[in-house]
């Protein structure tokens, strides 16, 4: 079976196409493309013209790209700034019409499901529980998988959300920091009655932000998927780049070049999710993998 898996977030709308076979899926085809669907939704609570038309066009290119290779199975999954918008019928309504099929908006629950189902048939082997974080635009899942239960929680905590709320300036001031900083702590004070973070579990990071910098912390003159799945970030060297991001202008970010252009503005705010996440559980680094919730509805169109 050949099936098409849609990602459509806060910031970036995602597609993967892959054949079914005895020993898991097979890629095809993935691509990305930054759409900013999320753009102001934490402000005014609706989704933009104009970002919805940029949604429209990158859909417009994958319903082309689904029919070429002749997927028997499509599923688009909208996460947290569709969840949030008060004109999400706008949002059903543009993809209906160009894919052919209704998007499906998950709550942050099921989104973080998806996200440990994809993380976690690639990971390495490891004892104990694995605690999944996917950085998001919008929102941050946390999904620990323990003794074959799964524990998650949704925060509406995420790269873009978190930039627009705090870091004004460029490069942001401290206390613009500090309060991001709060936010999230806050955050996961909540996430905490849902999740235990404090169980001493391996930390998987999926998603844009951390795999960015996992290829800034590798060096990388050019972005590898191959470089940076399984590659390890040690939690010092989160710090340490945290710090360096948040220092910089948007040039001087723009000229690393493992930072996709459209992450740039938004890249410090997803490292500070990170390094406050890892103070918070103790952890000494954190997995990284380039499987995530793509891969999760891909997985479930072959139920």
């Amino acid at each position: 079976m050949r099936v098409a898996a849609i990602d459509c977030g806060t910031n970036s709308v995602r597609l993967l196409v892959a054949d079914a076979t005895p020993s898991g899926l097979v890629q095809l085809h993935r691509e990305m493309r930054i759409v900013r669907l999320g753009e102001g939704v934490d402000r005014t609570g609706v989704l933009a013209p104009a970002a919805l038309e940029r949604t429209r066009v990158a859909l417009s290119d994958y319903a082309a790209t689904i029919a070429a290779f002749g997927a028997e199975r499509v599923r688009l999954v909208a996460t947290s700034a569709t969840r949030d918008a008060a004109n999400r019928d706008d949002f059903n309504a543009m993809v209906t019409t160009t894919l052919g099929i209704a998007p499906e908006v998950a709550s942050g629950v099921e989104e973080a499901a998806l996200s440990f189902n994809g993380a976690a048939g690639t990971l390495p082997a490891v004892t104990g529980p694995v605690l999944v974080a996917d950085i998001g635009g919008g929102s941050t899942e946390l999904v620990l998988g323990a003794g074959g239960e799964l524990r998650a929680h949704s925060m509406n905590i995420g790269a873009v959300r978190l930039t627009e709320r705090h870091l004004h300036d460029d490069p942001p001031t401290t206390t613009q920091v500090a309060a991001a900083v709060a936010d999230i702590e806050a955050a996961l004070d909540i996430a905490a009655r849902d999740v235990d973070l404090h169980t001493g579990a391996t930390l998987v990071g999926v998603a844009g932000t951390i795999t960015t910098l996992a290829a800034i912390s590798l060096g990388l003159a050019e972005y590898s998927s191959e470089a940076v799945h399984g590659s390890r970030l040690a939690a010092s060297d989160i710090g340490a780049i945290t710090a360096r991001l948040l220092a910089l202008d948007h040039a001087q970010r723009a000229e690393i070049k493992v930072i996709h252009p459209g992450r740039v503005d938004v890249i410090a705010a997803g490292a500070v999710i990170l390094r406050t996440l890892v103070a918070t559980t103790g952890a000494a680094e954190v997995i990284v993998s380039e499987h995530d919730i793509l891969d999760g509805i891909a997985l479930s169109l072959l139920d």
